[in-house]
């Protein structure tokens, strides 16, 4: 579905990624681990057209999306849960899920996935005409993964979900992952919650200062002396 051949992205004089290579396959959960600043972020935000690979490929489901706009992205399917939630605070709950589907016309589609998510997410149904901004951490994660949800996504990045929630949320966060993924949807996960990322993996990368350098399943790295030692205390 998405295969990503040696990009290099540069912040100025910074290598951010050096000819970083991975794939995703249609059906899977692929986690992306690695420190603060290995450059997670810059591959999420890379993918999704917020930056520019300086070289490279980047296919969807076997396009080339090297420079294409980040708004043209979404409409073919790969769509962005990002770090930090970035919610739309002073709109509400139900407003907030319609900017998810901005660029849909189908409106009784778009009702019908309203519904879906109301039906995943009960909370967000409770509180549909609150604004976003007054919700908890939890339920302000939830908002992000179903506005991302309406845009009827092929592929979901997902930037660091578990980031500032209390341990109990993040065991549902990816609960919810896994129940997204096991009714079809494929995920591609950048989270420093290393154990939690594997455990839920299909196949897993390691990135260390914009390189890749480790792959295998997810069982296998996380049962791996050197993945345990580095990212799993």
């Amino acid at each position: 579905m998405l295969k990503v051949e040696d990009i290099n992205v540069f912040y100025g004089a910074i290598h951010a990624l050096k000819n970083a290579s991975f794939e995703v396959r249609q059906g899977e959960i692929v986690s992306l681990i690695g420190a603060n600043g290995a450059g997670k972020t810059t591959i999420m935000h890379t993918l999704s057209g917020l930056l520019k690979a300086e070289s490279g490929s980047i296919r969807l489901e076997n396009k080339e999306i090297v420079g294409t706009s980040a708004e043209k992205i979404v409409g073919l399917g790969l769509v962005q849960v990002p770090e930090g939630r970035r919610i739309f605070g002073r709109m509400t709950v139900l407003e907030n899920l319609m900017m998810g589907a901005y660029l849909r016309r189908d409106k009784n589609e778009i009702t019908e996935s309203i519904e879906k998510m109301y039906q995943r997410f009960p909370r967000l149904k409770e509180r549909s005409k609150q604004l976003a901004g007054t919700m908890s951490g939890g339920e302000q994660q939830m908002l992000a993964i179903a506005r991302a949800l309406m845009a009827k996504p092929k592929l979901l990045l997902m930037d660091e979900p578990s980031m500032g929630l209390a341990p109990i949320l993040v065991d549902e966060i990816f609960y919810i992952i896994e129940d997204i993924n096991a009714q079809g949807m494929t995920v591609l996960l950048v989270e420093q919650n290393a154990n939690k990322a594997l455990s839920i993996a299909d196949r897993a990368y390691v990135l260390e200062t914009g390189n890749i350098v480790m792959t295998g399943s997810g069982e296998e790295l996380l049962n791996d002396d050197r993945v345990r030692q580095a990212y799993l205390g």
